[in-house]
């Protein structure tokens, strides 16, 4: 492989060729049928993972505030259907009494479905790393599982800090004679901290998810690409649902089901399309041999 210097050098003059070099590997690895199935584990994990992560945090934290909190945050993940999917996890929460270890286990199992499916996408991305080296199945078995506790942690600091924000807020500060007042300025951190959270994950999973030692330079810069283009993509979704759409007149009642699932895969998209030209920079140098 060649060094990270030559191949940064070999793609300044090919650009062009370096684009559709990651173009041509991502249709060859199926990414669109990829991400169509990180949006289908991730639709059916999302709920159990959410709900588990609550019930566990619920113990110490009011869940009122736990709620406020994740609906700020799937803001940020599904656009515009945030408050359909707390409005379920609340119904959820509401039902804990009949939650036993069975059902512990089995939104266990459910919630580590997406990052399984996404790991094993990782790998046909980066099966030049896969051909030398494999994973032990005991390290995958383990990943997904300490991937939820690290949301779990997450989401607690999100929630403490967004409580702190809010006490804040309240509050005015008397300096050099002037009143000043913290009113609206705690929604605008929080999203930024939210960015920061996405970009932390993001890069996380460029990190980790491949099998062998990668930059971690160049998962920052795959992690800060995505997130700047999911945040664009959000958007855009946001518009569109709302103007343009006719997926409420077509499918009815399943129409929120339907518009998480895209906006999911989408997600799961430029997820993969940031792996691919992370894994093309790395082969790129090959280029020569190859044409």
């Amino acid at each position: 492989m060649k060094s990270a210097g030559t191949n940064y050098k070999r793609v300044i003059r090919h650009p062009f060729l370096f684009l559709w070099q990651v173009i041509s590997r991502f249709r060859e690895n199926q990414g669109l049928l990829l991400s169509g199935a990180i949006a289908y584990y991730t639709l059916l994990s999302i709920i159990p993972l959410i709900t588990l992560i609550l019930l566990v945090l619920s113990q110490f934290v009011d869940q009122a505030v736990l709620l406020e909190t994740l609906r700020q945050q799937v803001e940020l993940l599904i656009p515009a259907q945030s408050q359909v999917l707390v409005e379920q996890i609340d119904l959820l929460l509401s039902q804990r009494d009949l939650v036993g270890w069975l059902m512990v286990g089995v939104l266990l199992f459910f919630s580590s479905m997406a990052f399984t499916v996404l790991e094993n996408a990782m790998s046909l991305i980066f099966f030049h790393r896969v051909a030398v080296r494999c994973r032990h199945f005991l390290i995958s078995a383990i990943l997904p599982y300490l991937y939820i506790l690290a949301l779990g942690i997450g989401f607690l600091i999100m929630t403490l800090i967004s409580g702190m924000f809010a006490a804040v807020e309240e509050r005015e500060v008397l300096l050099f004679g002037v009143s000043w007042s913290f009113g609206g300025a705690s929604g605008s951190l929080l999203y930024l901290l939210g960015f920061v959270g996405q970009i932390l994950m993001l890069t996380s999973f460029y990190f980790v998810m491949p099998v062998g030692k990668l930059s971690l330079r160049h998962a920052l810069v795959g992690g800060v690409t995505a997130a700047v283009l999911w945040e664009i993509m959000r958007h855009f979704l946001v518009w569109y649902f709302s103007t343009l759409s006719f997926v409420g007149v077509v499918y009815g009642s399943l129409a929120t089901a339907i518009i998480v699932l895209i906006s999911l895969e989408v997600a799961g998209m430029i997820l993969l399309f940031g792996a691919q030209v992370i894994a093309e920079y790395e082969r790129f140098g090959d280029l020569d041999r190859d044409g």
